[in-house]
């Protein structure tokens, strides 16, 4: 696994049920639940289209490749205002499905080194860029919740 993101998982024994955001409507376990959603549209395991159109995609990647942080309190038109349903039976659980699914990320692109994968926001990205990905969104979250 990166180096990068080894050490931010590491950061997550830090994180508990009753751990408050410090912005956003999203407890812990959402917050782990959706870095799930997120690991398993890079790992192929899921696809869930791109909500932005392709004339901004450009834009958008220079944003991803460039050093400025994920904004708070972006709405996710995927999800909107509210939250998804929780799907495991604990943070702990989710914790461990997280760890799996990145886990299965490195696979994938070990055998697929030239793949290119659909972002939600980004569009077509390959493992570099879903690395950077990854960096900034799980750096993200884990200051949402005070960790970083």
């Amino acid at each position: 696994m990166n180096n990068l993101l080894i050490d931010k998982i590491k950061l997550l024994v830090n994180l508990r049920s009753d751990t408050k955001q410090l912005w956003g409507k999203m407890t812990a376990q959402h917050m782990v639940e959706h870095l799930i959603l997120a690991v398993r549209t890079s790992n192929s395991k899921l696809n869930i289209g791109c909500f932005n159109p392709p004339e901004k995609i450009p834009t958008l990647k220079r944003f991803l490749m460039s050093g400025r942080p994920l904004p708070k309190e972006f709405i996710n038109p995927l999800i909107g205002e509210g939250l998804l349903p929780l799907e495991y039976e604990n943070l702990e659980e989710a914790k461990l499905v997280l760890e799996k699914e990145l886990e299965d990320y490195y696979k994938y692109f070990e055998e697929h080194p030239d793949a290119t994968l659909l972002n939600p926001t980004f569009g077509e990205l390959n493992k570099n860029e879903w690395d950077v990905f990854h960096e900034k969104h799980f750096t993200h979250h884990l200051s949402q919740f005070g960790l970083l």
